[in-house]
């Protein structure tokens, strides 16, 4: 009875909840606009809503004038307006899916170029699993995918200068085939919006990736890469109609067409993702993309994340891997199936604090998965709960895979945060408010 009186208690709040939402998304969206004072597109992240809020804080392109607000339908319009104005305050507003491939693959690839020739020229039959292609010429299967790649790279990414605000319209709006550039640059906001996964239509056959050899594809959905004050908020991020699961085989491996789905690299810093969707992916997110010591001046002391109410939803891995960073993960609910690695990857020096946060496992799939050592860094992981019961991830882990101890204790202590939820409640708050077309 406690437990019917509970969730019908839930339920009430979560009908408000949304009630609250759709009616301030239809000021801003819709027909009240002129009547609502309040314009999301302007909004800027709170006080204390994570390492995004240190310092300067994220403001966006909040202050930006009415010659620097641009309403988009088209991927020449959006890349227009990136460009324009340069790092002047500026607001994008998104309308309706834009397409950056919208002339297929094909648009792409240069004269001469045939994937068949590519297939029987470096099968491992005849081309053999020791030796990688770096050294094929220009007029080779090779050296024609690799123009058609740079053809393609030269037209999905798209940069995205300081002081914007990229936000959706309404509950239908984004990108597909895109990848977002926030490169060396500070004070972005990109909010409501739903991004369908690049697809690699030029993935490049590596025979040395493994003892079997493996493809290897470009384009990450969104990467943060040496920049700072960064917020990332209610968008959903998928691989949509290109799942992994309905990639051939070549060679006996997965033609992998994509990368991450948001990373953050190379001295970035002060970045909150917040109330995000991740779903059905591989390799999702990632904070330092190397244990490098050169790539290590520049990470240590930085890669300052935080990540909360966020949806990963049949991610198989890196939900997220950490390097460096002190990255604080809460209040985030993770739903697995059978085919998951694990969430929490525990890289060269990382310091991550993961507390509150709900999982949701298969059957089949341990506890004990949820953290992966990949090198020796304490972790923080405290009243996190696992199919509705309170675990303690660290101990389930060290149990189970005693080869790979983990030790506890990040050496720090989140600050930057607003209200926690009890991570038991999590499931219902975040599975109904979180992604594009639910921002609030």
């Amino acid at each position: 009875m406690h437990q019917h009186r509970w969730h019908g208690h839930a339920m009430k709040k979560r009908a408000a909840a949304l009630a609250a939402c759709t009616a301030l998304a239809l000021s801003l969206f819709g027909t009240a606009a002129e009547a609502d004072s309040r314009d999301l597109a302007r909004q800027t992240l709170g006080a204390k809503d994570g390492w995004g809020s240190y310092g300067t804080g994220t403001t966006g392109g909040a202050a930006a004038d009415a010659e620097h607000v641009y309403t988009v339908t088209t991927w020449a319009q959006f890349k227009a307006a990136l460009a324009a104005g340069g790092s002047a305050p500026k607001i994008i507003k998104v309308k309706g899916t834009i397409d950056a491939v919208s002339e297929g693959c094909d648009a792409f690839a240069v004269p001469g170029y045939d994937f068949d020739a590519y297939l029987k020229k470096y099968a491992p039959e005849t081309w053999g699993l020791d030796k990688d292609l770096s050294g094929e010429p220009a007029d080779s299967p090779e050296g024609l995918r690799r123009a058609s790649a740079d053809n393609q790279d030269q037209a999905i990414k798209a940069g995205v200068p300081a002081n914007t605000t990229i936000i959706g319209i309404g509950k239908n709006a984004g990108f597909k085939g895109a990848s977002l550039q926030i490169k060396g640059v500070d004070n972005v906001i990109v909010r409501n919006l739903t991004f369908e996964s690049p697809l690699d239509c030029f993935p490049q056959w590596d025979p040395t990736d493994t003892s079997t050899g493996a493809w290897n594809s470009e384009y990450d959905t969104a990467v943060v890469y040496g920049s700072t004050h960064v917020w990332m908020d209610h968008n959903t991020f998928t691989d949509g109609s290109h799942p992994d699961s309905k990639a051939p085989t070549y060679f006996g491996a997965l033609y992998q067409q994509h990368d991450g789905e948001l990373d953050i690299v190379r001295g970035s810093n002060y970045v909150t993702a917040s109330w995000n969707i991740f779903a059905d992916h591989d390799k999702t997110l990632m904070i330092g993309n190397s244990d490098s010591e050169s790539t290590a001046v520049g990470d240590r002391g930085k890669l300052k994340v935080t990540l909360h109410h966020n949806l990963f939803r049949n991610v198989i891995e890196r939900a997220p891997r950490v390097r460096f960073g002190q990255v604080d993960s809460y209040n985030n609910h993770f739903v697995a199936g059978r085919d998951y690695v694990y969430s929490f990857g525990i890289g060269k020096e990382s310091q991550l604090v993961a507390e509150h946060n709900a999982f949701t496992l298969a059957k089949e799939v341990s506890p004990a998965k949820i953290l992966k050592k990949w090198m020796e860094a304490p972790v923080t992981a405290a009243n996190n709960y696992v199919n509705g019961k309170k675990t303690d991830l660290i101990a389930v882990h060290n149990a189970e895979i005693p080869e790979e101890t983990l030790q506890s204790g990040a050496g720090w202590t989140p600050t930057l945060r607003t209200k926690v939820d009890p991570a038991k409640a999590l499931p219902g708050i975040v599975d109904h408010r979180a992604g594009a077309g639910r921002i609030c």
